[in-house]
């Protein structure tokens, strides 16, 4: 259909497949005898492709209104004919909207997606102006965290003396935020005149961001033989205890060299018990990635390393311009952004790079026949 939003065969091929198991699934929890684990698992199952159904549904209905109104808007009625071409672009927007509603909800589960996660943003170059923006991206994640419903907890936080951050780490939990902040990790670029520059001139400054999954105490293993852990003083707004008992934990995990610290609780303990649980997050991180390296192996100079982690994103005020460079797509909405609302920006990053490392893939399985 012109100017419309149309469900393609392959779509509707999963959408066939959505229904069998949707039924199928249904039918297994009210057999009964089931073990407790089962019956959540299968009821999370059920309700992500009741989901999927219901949203396809409603494209359906989206899509023969929107239809329906173009053919009135064609009416020799020129009444009739104007009514339908003021609705029409609401119509098709509605439908547009489902259509990518739709096509994230029918992209193949990854297990790690409804796990919460460790968001560690760090000043990167760019001195005091990267340290303030390095705070403004904080505040972006955390809005947004708040406008998804999720919770959002500071970890740890190092500040500087000019309002700025030099790292931070924030702790999201809720529904499916590690499918929403996936693609987050990787060099964020501002462009803007910093408050401290007279003259006027544009300066840029980078910052990192990395984002680990949130993981099970026997995902893995750490000895603790081959634990640091230091204490030292709360530095941040608190109670009685900042600045005068030592709370606050920094464990560093010696045969890897990585360091983790919590001071959001007033319990050395409680601190501790985070810490490792971002340093398990960290290492397993650091494990995936290492699998990865190693599955691409001699197939790397064929298809690249399709490593994305360097520059991910500028965010260009004095042009109003956010571009993400992976996707190659640009937004006009500079200050909504920077208070949070970022959900379309990830919904299309993240549609982009999935179809991106589906086709990835298809290559390096292409590869691995011809092999």
């Amino acid at each position: 259909m012109s100017g419309g939003v149309t469900q393609k065969p392959m779509l509707e091929e999963q959408l066939s497949s959505i229904k069998r198991e949707f039924a199928e699934t249904e039918a297994r929890l009210s057999s009964g005898g089931l073990k407790p684990e089962e019956i959540e698992q299968l009821s999370r199952r059920h309700s992500a492709c009741r989901q999927v159904l219901e949203t396809s549904s409603a494209l359906e209905k989206a899509l023969k209104e929107a239809e329906d109104t173009r053919q009135m808007a064609s009416s020799t009625d020129k009444e009739m004919a104007e009514l339908a071409a003021a609705e029409l672009p609401g119509l098709e927007a509605k439908a547009a909207s489902l259509a990518k509603k739709l096509q994230l909800l029918i992209i193949p589960p990854d297990p790690a997606d409804s796990k919460n996660v460790f968001l560690e943003i760090r000043a990167g170059v760019g001195g005091d102006e990267s340290s303030l923006f390095a705070g403004d991206l904080l505040r972006m994640y955390t809005r947004f965290a708040q406008l998804m419903g999720w919770k959002a907890e500071l970890r740890d936080l190092t500040t500087t003396g000019l309002k700025g951050i030099k790292n931070a780490v924030l702790f999201i939990s809720g529904q499916d935020v590690f499918a929403w902040m996936k693609y987050e990790g990787g060099v964020h670029r501002v462009q803007r005149v910093p408050q401290t520059e007279a003259s006027g001139r544009v300066h840029t400054s980078t910052v990192t961001v990395a984002i680990m999954h949130e993981v099970d105490e026997i995902e893995i293993k750490i000895d603790a033989k081959d634990l640091k852990m230091d204490t030292y003083r709360s530095s941040g707004a608190g109670g009685q205890n900042v600045n005068k008992v030592e709370t606050a934990v920094r464990i560093t995990h010696l045969p890897t060299g990585v360091i983790t610290a919590c001071q959001e609780e007033r319990s050395q303990g409680k601190n501790r018990a985070k810490a490792m649980a971002m340093l398990a997050a960290k290492l397993a991180q650091m494990s995936e990635a290492s699998q990865a390296k190693a599955n691409a192996g001699a197939r790397k100079s064929q298809v690249g390393t399709g490593d994305r982690s360097e520059k991910i994103r500028t965010y260009n005020f004095p042009q109003n311009r956010v571009t993400d460079h992976r996707i190659q797509v640009s937004w006009h909405n500079m200050q909504a952004i920077m208070e949070g609302e970022i959900k379309d920006m990830l919904e299309e990053v993240r549609l982009e790079l999935v179809k991106d490392n589906i086709e990835k893939k298809g290559e390096n399985d292409g590869l691995s026949d011809a092999d």
